[in-house]
């Protein structure tokens, strides 16, 4: 039964399959039969599911399992909505239309591509963002904080501050930083970002969702291109550390090295934003930053910091919030070591 139900739960990065090698590749002759025997909707959903299953493939660019990722390969080859009504099922593909959603769903497996690279498409923050092997593929529970318009950290938990002006460090798609300039209608967000290839592709969704009379795209190392304050600096960096780099499924692979790797504990870049950011934030403002699984490594790095880690309802770990007082409160602390 067609009952199309991807998991766009914001951008949510789950684990499954983390140790699994590529044994499994789908051959010429599996395809071919598949080819010649099926003829619907459902068949060639069923059919990707069951691959997909038997390839032990990793599901964490968007979706969490075969079904859902099938769902959004079927659905793209056959040009069609991801959530097509389920009375469909049964309506019969021609045979170049078989071929396209087999093609597909070999590249999957067999190159372990990720589906948002193969559709160029991935959701985040209930929004479309064009993606490919220029950026990471948005899946940051920073969407949760931000379709909270960052409360109750903003403003004291008023929710009657003024936001003026959002910075998007390591913007890569643009994906948070345009989601921010959503969600505040009245702010200047400016994306920053070291690498010209995903700035690119920043500027396209920005120009996709309307938004270039306030939002831009600037190439810089870290901070090298803020000027002024801002109300909120928020940012996924690079936060992955070099164990967790050697053992990455393949999926993650064919994604930048440059927006993954961030040092021996994930926290080369990091280190340097908590030294800077304070310099750039207003009086009243917030920090937020994404480590992932590199937070027990913040933790022991900076013992007096009150990081204040987040709790999502939809998945995800690793999120810290600093106001502009306990950035001033800790200055010493946050000081780069020489």
């Amino acid at each position: 039964m067609l009952e199309c139900c991807p998991i766009f739960l914001s951008g949510v990065t789950v684990s499954s399959n983390l140790e699994s090698e590529i044994s499994y590749q789908l051959s010429d002759e599996a395809c071919a039969e598949a080819l010649a025997e099926l003829s619907t909707l459902q068949d060639m959903l069923r059919w990707s599911i069951s691959r997909m299953n038997e390839a032990g493939l990793y599901f964490g660019h968007g979706t969490d399992n075969a079904r859902d990722d099938a769902v959004m390969l079927v659905t793209h080859a056959l040009h069609l909505p991801w959530n097509i009504d389920h009375d469909w099922q049964n309506a019969k593909l021609t045979r170049s239309e078989r071929e396209s959603v087999i093609s597909m769903v070999s590249r999957r497996i067999n190159e372990r591509m990720p589906t948002p690279y193969l559709t160029g498409e991935a959701w985040f923050y209930g929004l479309p963002f064009s993606v490919d092997e220029r950026v990471l593929i948005p899946r940051s529970p920073i969407a949760e904080i931000i379709a909270a318009r960052f409360q109750p950290w903003l403003g004291g938990g008023s929710g009657n501050k003024s936001v003026h002006r959002i910075l998007d460090l390591c913007t890569g798609s643009g994906c948070i930083g345009i989601a921010c300039a959503t969600e505040f209608p009245q702010a200047h967000v400016e994306l920053l970002d070291i690498s010209f290839d995903a700035l690119t592709l920043a500027e396209e969704n920005i120009a996709r969702h309307e938004l270039s009379d306030r939002v831009m795209a600037l190439q810089s190392d870290l901070f090298d291109a803020a000027d002024g304050k801002y109300d909120i600096i928020v940012s996924n960096p690079p936060y992955v550390d070099a164990d967790d780099m050697s053992c990455l499924p393949e999926e993650f692979h064919n994604e930048p090295e440059l927006a993954l790797a961030a040092g021996e504990d994930g926290l080369d870049l990091v280190r340097i934003m908590l030294a800077q950011a304070r310099q750039y934030l207003a009086d009243d403002g917030i920090f937020i930053v994404e480590v992932g699984n590199s937070w027990p490594a913040l933790e022991d790095a900076y013992p007096t910091v009150p990081f204040m880690w987040q709790e999502f309802e939809m998945g995800g770990h690793g999120v810290f919030v600093l106001t502009a007082d306990q950035l001033d409160e800790c200055a010493e602390a946050l000081k780069l070591k020489l």
